[in-house]
């Protein structure tokens, strides 16, 4: 990556500006204004450029648009040593690859955790993480934000993972070339739960892990395609009826796909 101005690399924010009333003195002019009631994603990242990406299209882009939520993405070059910004180093102990300086790290997250609330958490996406659920998107819908570490080469000093009690995630047994990707995924799946994005709230309860058990096909108009029909219940009108053919649908999918999800969902005091 070439080296730029460290103020041509400003912090970029993504939304649309909104004032929010305060009695607390402020700069009149900030990099970064924050927006009024918006859910806030915080990006620690080498290529900011990369964001909003996927996430300012469609309902997500038009929420983003409309202030519902913010994007802030913090380069970590600009904090990097010497001539050429250096963010990483050898690993200790010797081995292939780089790994993310401690002191550079800590110095971003500084700088990031300043302008977001104490309760936004904060997580360094890793592939030896605990795996990403349904229920950690849940619980990040409620709080005020989160701040999104990107890691890269062979990942980040563990010193700064101690010092700051970072939660590692992960999305899955694979390895990518960096957090990117995962990152715009995690931001996604919980952004989609935040009243006003999706605009109907019904379609996030009847969906694939609400109930531990995988969603029921989907079917929709012609009723007859290529010699195959719609299940004569879901054009029954009876409601009852779809109810239970969608419930033992899901409970059949879930036991054979993903007989550790059935697993848990059976065990006792689960649901």
């Amino acid at each position: 990556m070439s080296d730029q101005p460290t103020e041509d690399r400003h912090t970029r924010s993504h939304g649309r500006k909104t004032i929010m009333a305060t009695l607390k003195p402020r700069e009149l002019i900030t990099a970064t204004p924050d927006l009024a009631r918006a859910w806030k994603a915080q990006v620690i990242t080498l290529f900011p450029e990369a964001f909003p990406g996927v996430l300012d299209l469609s309902l997500t882009g038009r929420a983003l648009q409309e202030g519902l939520w913010q994007m802030d993405t913090i380069d970590l070059r600009p904090f990097g040593e010497g001539r050429h910004r250096n963010v990483d180093d050898t690993p200790a102990g010797g081995g292939a690859g780089m790994v993310l300086r401690a002191d550079i790290m800590g110095r971003a997250i500084e700088q990031a955790r300043a302008r977001m609330p104490p309760d936004a958490p904060l997580i360094y996406l890793s592939p030896r993480g605990r795996p990403f659920t349904q229920g950690m998107a849940q619980d990040l819908a409620t709080r005020p934000g989160v701040t999104l570490i990107c890691g890269r080469f062979e990942g980040m000093d563990q010193r700064v993972i101690d010092h700051y009690g970072i939660t590692e995630v992960s999305m899955g047994d694979f390895v990518l070339t960096g957090g990117e990707i995962p990152a715009m995924a995690l931001l996604d799946a919980t952004l989609r739960l935040i009243p006003g994005i999706l605009g109907n709230a019904a379609s996030t309860q009847e969906e694939s892990f609400s109930d531990g058990t995988l969603e029921h096909p989907q079917y929709t108009k012609p009723a007859s395609w290529q010699g195959h029909d719609i299940p004569p219940v879901l054009l029954s009108g009876n409601h009852g009826e779809i109810a239970r053919w969608r419930q033992a649908q899901s409970e059949a999918l879930t036991r054979e796909r993903r007989p550790d999800l059935w697993a848990r969902r059976k065990l006792p005091g689960t649901t």
